[in-house]
């Protein structure tokens, strides 16, 4: 399937957004996108110091030009974060001004106006500037509230208006990370399978086949992509895109994260900085991912025939058990209830998890095959991130394997989406595949 094919069938299955335009010099078509969706409007363009240096004043003089009814509201903090204070700040901006926002920056600049413009019951136009996340397009905002790395629900944009030499010339660091953060569904995709298999999530074909059926294909040019060729930045920003239309279809984030994303998640909640900044969110995807493609490299080494349902079942803890694990285990972590609360809502009982074993048991010798189709050999992923730029060892965000080893505990419990950590613990081989 050919591009325009791919984003036409996306946009068919979309639920919010009902425009993707991928080009060639495109900033100038902004009035008129605006126009489509919200004639008569007038436009907020939101930005940072650097984004609106790249596009967002020449986007605003196009408005101007237009005569659109015009401001703009640009976030000049030399770190910027997806925190609640700019919440704060953004809605207050579109109370005052009642205008539309128009994002033009990356994915903190495209959460926030997607999550204010949802709390002022309108849709949004946005503008990215880089391949560095999968956001855009999907439905819900990642932003830190309480000390809590959260999703909040909230539709995607209307429209993506995208200028591939724009986003060709971004910063190498920040495609690098777009390249990590859509790798990060090849694991994630078995981690659904997994899901799918026990009945926890099942796989929705529309969500599904939106993205993963062409993900290898979208991550085949790393070399192209470490170039910053327009032709493999401009396919790693359609999978991205591709990946935020897959969670608005699900409405959810399943089938672009599980396991992966959470060490990035920790990273974020404990105020991780490396050499005196925060690490991207890619970057520690990137450390997440690899992690994840071992664990399934192990897990694909145990005799799942082996497994003693009986006596898994007779060993399996209590729902108060668990829970106390999770208090003792989220003690003082920055929201100390956050895994207490997970487990609550992902817990098995002891039937559940005979049905969840039986089912892995009988369909293990085409189950098998199917993730090690989905999911790639540690080494080669590995690879890929060398050549696009990004971390491949611990090190390089600054933790240790010593650490990644540590927080298995922490990743199973600290979101309900059941994993494969989740599967591991039932069927008594957790010790096996952890790091």
């Amino acid at each position: 399937m050919n591009s325009e094919e791919r984003i036409a069938k996306a946009l068919e299955v979309s639920t919010d957004t009902k425009a993707f335009e991928l080009g060639q010099h495109n900033l100038a078509k902004a009035p008129g996108m605006f126009r489509r969706f919200f004639d008569g409007k007038k436009a907020l363009i939101v930005a940072d110091n650097n984004t609106w240096k790249v596009a967002g004043r020449e986007v605003f003089g196009y408005f101007e030009a237009d005569g659109i009814n015009v401001e703009s509201f640009i976030f000049d903090e030399e770190e910027f974060h997806a925190d609640w204070d700019h919440i704060e700040r953004l809605d207050k901006a579109l109370d005052s001004t009642g205008a539309i926002a128009v994002s033009v920056g990356s994915g903190t600049i495209n959460d926030l106006c997607k999550l204010c413009s949802h709390h002022h019951s309108q849709s949004y136009l946005t503008i990215p500037t880089a391949a560095s996340v999968d956001g855009y397009t999907s439905f819900g905002a990642s932003i830190t509230k309480d000390n809590s790395k959260q999703t909040f629900e909230c539709p995607a944009p209307v429209a993506v208006l995208a200028d591939v030499a724009v986003i060709a010339a971004a910063p190498k660091e920040m495609t690098a990370a777009g390249y990590a953060d859509l790798a990060a569904k090849v694991p994630a995709g078995g981690e659904w399978m997994i899901a799918d298999l026990v009945g926890s999530e099942p796989i929705i074909p529309d969500a599904w086949h939106i993205l993963q059926d062409d993900l290898d294909e979208l991550l085949s040019d790393p070399e192209g992509v470490a170039a910053g060729d327009p032709k493999a930045v401009g396919e790693l920003f359609e999978g991205l895109i591709l990946s935020g239309f897959a969670m608005q279809a699900a409405r959810s984030s399943r089938p672009a994260s599980c396991c992966d994303h959470l060490f990035s998640h920790i990273l974020d909640m404990t105020h991780h900085r490396f050499n005196g900044k925060f690490v991207s969110h890619g970057f520690q995807v990137a450390i997440g991912t690899l992690t994840m493609c071992r664990v399934f490299e192990k897990f694909f080494g145990v005799d799942v025939d082996a497994i003693d349902i009986d006596a898994c079942v007779a060993a399996w803890p209590s729902l108060e058990q668990e829970q106390e694990r999770a208090l003792e285990l989220f003690k003082n972590f920055p929201a100390p209830r956050l895994g207490y609360d997970s487990i609550t809502k992902k817990y098995s009982n002891a039937e559940g998890v005979r049905r969840e074993l039986k089912a892995l048991k009988e369909s293990w010798h085409t189950l098998k095959p199917a993730l090690q189709a989905q999911v790639w050999p540690y080494e080669k992923m590995k690879r890929c991130f060398e050549i696009v730029g990004a971390p491949y060892e611990p090190e390089m965000i600054g933790v240790t394997p010593q650490w990644v080893s540590s927080v298995f505990p922490v990743v199973q419990l600290m979101r309900f989406r059941y994993n494969l950590l989740d599967l591991a613990r039932r069927g008594g081989f957790y010790e096996q595949i952890v790091l």
